[in-house]
């Protein structure tokens, strides 16, 4: 299993010169470094490198494990970091399937996870789950009014067979019937797939106005692909997995004029000048843009930041009522969680809750416009 350990010793060093020795919070992360969803794991892995070399006032030890986009091996690699690096917090899987059995072994052993996939659990399952990503139901929110002000009345939909697939149908749906839009077929394909030929004829053959196609990173153009290959000629929607220029890279000239769900930090220089991630955003998207390469900002590395920006906020809490390395401070972690007043980070306004850990609020998605190979925000 691939890992790699991040130990930041300039805090020590500087800590040691006063004489004090800070306690070590651990974090061990488990991402898609591979795999299908690889595309979204390395830039999330990118943005680890970019933590400070303390969180919430304490020296951090961070753990990354690569999952290989393989619900097995996330829950592997959740066991091993639990059981013999006793980290304090398990940040991940950055997909779906992965994420929602890690969600059991965090239940388990009352760790915190941090959830990097909008991972849906049943009632009482996400106690000790936390998500960075919006919900499927704000992102498919914001679809669904922009729907609304371009017309369309009939929709396709061309998803995943797997958890995000399955979740993104359940929250489009009902959103679908009360605006009035006809959802005239639903078909899907594995993440690994190639093709998606006899999916594409039936949906185009039903005529939609539009298409929601559901994939991830560079594989979200493959599947918008088939259906233009079939002569499809209505608007396309993708979700927030395919905010990065992946689908670009990709797709090419074919993807223009696409809509893309995606949190506000994609685009964060469009945002009004009172949007609370304007500012962060600006700043992340050019610390991130100035290692990773230009252009290359993304839905998915934005989300790593948060955790960083909501852990040290939390963290000095936390340390009130235990110390590192202990049960105590772990359950204080998620108590700070839940009762930490709303906190603005790059995907909008955080504000969990005992009885919300989600965060966002249903306004905080933004549509996106696939315009000369660039992101142009919809208003």
């Amino acid at each position: 299993m691939k890992r790699f350990t991040l130990h930041i010793l300039a805090a020590a060093t500087a800590v040691l010169a006063h004489g004090t020795a800070l306690a070590e919070l651990t974090i061990g992360v488990v991402l898609p470094l591979t795999g299908p969803a690889s595309g979204l794991g390395i830039p999330m892995g990118n943005t680890v490198k970019m933590w400070p070399a303390t969180i919430g006032g304490e020296k951090v030890k961070v753990i990354v494990l690569d999952d290989a986009t393989d619900p097995t091996k996330g829950v592997q690699a959740a066991r091993r970091l639990i059981s013999e690096d006793k980290v304090d917090v398990i940040v991940g899987s950055g997909a779906t399937p992965v994420a929602i059995p890690i969600a059991d072994v965090a239940a388990e052993a009352k760790t915190v996870q941090l959830a990097l996939s909008p991972v849906g659990l049943p009632p009482g399952k996400d106690a000790w789950t936390f998500r960075l990503p919006q919900s499927n139901t704000v992102m498919a929110t914001a679809m669904v009014a922009h729907m609304q002000k371009q017309g369309v009345k009939s929709v396709g939909f061309l998803g995943y067979t797997d958890a995000y697939g399955e979740q993104w149908l359940q929250a489009l749906t009902p959103l679908l019937e009360k605006a009035g839009i006809k959802l005239l077929g639903a078909e899907r394909f594995a993440r690994a797939d190639t093709s998606v030929t006899a999916q594409a004829l039936k949906l185009v053959a039903a005529n939609p106005d539009a298409m929601v196609i559901v994939a991830s990173g560079s594989g979200a153009a493959m599947p918008q692909l088939g259906v233009l290959d079939r002569g499809f000629k209505g608007k396309i929607y993708q979700t927030h997995a395919a905010a990065t220029k992946d689908l670009m890279r990709v797709g090419g000239k074919a993807v223009e004029g696409t809509f893309v769900t995606s949190g506000p930090v994609v685009v964060a220089e469009q945002l009004p000048d009172t949007h609370p991630s304007k500012a962060l955003g600006m700043k992340f998207n050019a610390e991130y843009e100035k290692m990773a390469g230009a252009g290359l900002r993304n839905q998915f590395a934005a989300h790593m930041w948060d955790v960083y920006l909501m852990l040290d906020k939390v963290v000095p809490a936390a340390l009130k009522k235990g110390k590192t390395g202990t049960p105590e401070f772990r359950a204080a972690l998620k108590d700070a969680l839940e009762s930490t007043p709303a906190l603005a980070v790059t995907h909008g306004v955080l504000d969990y809750s005992p009885t919300d850990h989600w965060g966002f609020r249903p306004d905080t998605g933004v549509v996106m416009k696939v315009v000369g190979g660039e992101w142009k925000l919809e208003r």
